[in-house]
């Protein structure tokens, strides 16, 4: 009953949200004569954050139509490679590339795990600058209808064997967080089977591949309640207002509560000071504060089969670092990989993923050679700062590139 609750809270707060951006725009409008009443910013400021409180976050759109490579201003495009019921593999095309030379291949992982694929915006825009990018756009679980089955992390990582087999060979595989882990299997397995369509390299970030390394707030959750708890807990039901009425789903809005729970007092700073920006008119501060949160904000639901088997797969058992993972029945062993180049990335600063959890890649592939592995430690980067930010765009980018480039040239 919680998701329906929920929704009633919605359609509740949806007027009130509503009313609130008719007002603020009432004594904000120059030419509104309210807007030059005594005490009109802050009438106006109070209830443009009250209106973006109370409102509902749609997924944000892509936002990229250009990118500058070397001096020329390409137009891009968005196309659906392939469609499938769970995700979209989405193609970034660019037009026109200066030498009529598209660069490598590179397919980024998104992850699954409570925010859209669009939160990797901009490491999609600087992958954009050097490389060929295509990225997994996966679906929120409440608009797939029940008849399309259910979506297990065994699935997923058939999704990425796919989209892999699809682009392949001559492909980059870059993974973001939580999909480092099937990423990690799906690889495994096609080294083991002898598949041809190897991927050239993997870059893995901020992935939690061993928890038990550095176990963080995140982590701690997972080990400290049972199995049950969160099947009993934290699975909802979709209501009927949703293609997928009738769905099993981790929902979004606890995902989000979640999130915010762990920086509360960051999060009402941030309202404040946007509070205090609207009233100084300070536009760009609070213009970035928008974009920031219309992102944070919007959150999908996960299929419930696939959030219990990743609590039980990687935050509970540690089953691939124990080497006791078995995906359709088949054992997943890293150290099948021998021809693929890795990098791992992990952020000095990271409260969610915790050091040496992704680093834990290196000794899992073993049978790389020492000289095909490279680690970073981004320095003064938390989670998002890995592949979000100036210190993603300035200092871990180009180790990525230049790590892209000497693989596909040598």
């Amino acid at each position: 009953m919680l998701y329906q609750f929920h929704e009633l809270g919605r359609s509740i707060l949806s007027p009130m949200s509503a009313f609130m951006n008719i007002g603020s725009q009432l004594f904000s409008n120059p030419y509104s004569p309210y807007a030059y009443i005594p005490n009109s910013k802050q009438i106006s400021a109070g209830f443009e954050l009250i209106h973006r409180l109370g409102k509902e976050y749609e997924k944000p759109e892509w936002e990229i139509d250009s990118v500058q490579i070397e001096d020329t201003e390409v137009a891009v495009h968005t196309e659906i490679a392939i469609g499938m019921p769970f995700c979209n593999l989405v193609h970034f095309v660019r037009e026109n590339v200066p030498g009529n030379k598209p660069g490598p291949k590179v397919l980024i992982v998104a992850p699954l795990s409570g925010h859209h694929a669009t939160l990797l915006r901009d490491t999609v825009r600087t992958m954009l600058t050097s490389f060929d990018v295509y990225i997994t756009d996966w679906i929120d679980a409440r608009m797939i209808p029940s008849y399309q089955g259910t979506f297990h992390l065994d699935d997923y990582v058939e999704y990425v064997q796919h989209f892999i087999r699809s682009l392949g060979p001559d492909l980059h595989v870059m993974s973001v967080c939580q999909p480092t882990v099937p990423v990690l299997a799906a690889i495994s397995l096609m080294a083991g089977a002898k598949d041809p369509c190897m991927p050239k390299s993997m870059i893995m970030m901020g992935g939690p591949l061993d928890t038990r390394y550095s176990p963080t707030e995140v982590n701690g959750l997972a080990r400290n309640k049972p199995h049950s708890w969160f099947e009993n807990q934290l699975i909802h039901v979709v209501p009927s207002r949703y293609p997928g009425v009738g769905r099993k789903v981790y929902p979004g809005f606890l995902q989000h509560a979640g999130f915010v729970s762990m920086n509360t007092d960051k999060h009402v700073q941030s309202h404040y000071d946007y509070y205090l920006n609207l009233m100084k008119g300070n536009e760009m501060e609070a213009n970035s504060h928008r974009k920031f949160y219309d992102e944070y904000n919007a959150v999908l639901d996960m299929p419930a089969e696939y959030y219990l088997d990743t609590i039980h797969v990687v935050f509970q058992e540690h089953l691939l670092p124990r080497g006791l993972w078995d995906v359709r029945g088949v054992r997943v062993d890293p150290d099948h990989i021998r021809n693929v180049k890795l990098m791992t990335v992990e952020g000095e600063l990271d409260d969610i993923t915790g050091h040496g959890q992704t680093r834990v890649a290196h000794e899992l592939c073993g049978n790389i050679p020492n000289a095909d592995k490279v680690h970073m430690i981004a320095a003064g980067s938390g989670h998002y700062g890995i592949f979000s930010g100036k210190k993603w765009r300035n200092n871990i980018f180009p180790k990525v590139k230049d790590f892209i480039n000497n693989v596909d040239q040598g």
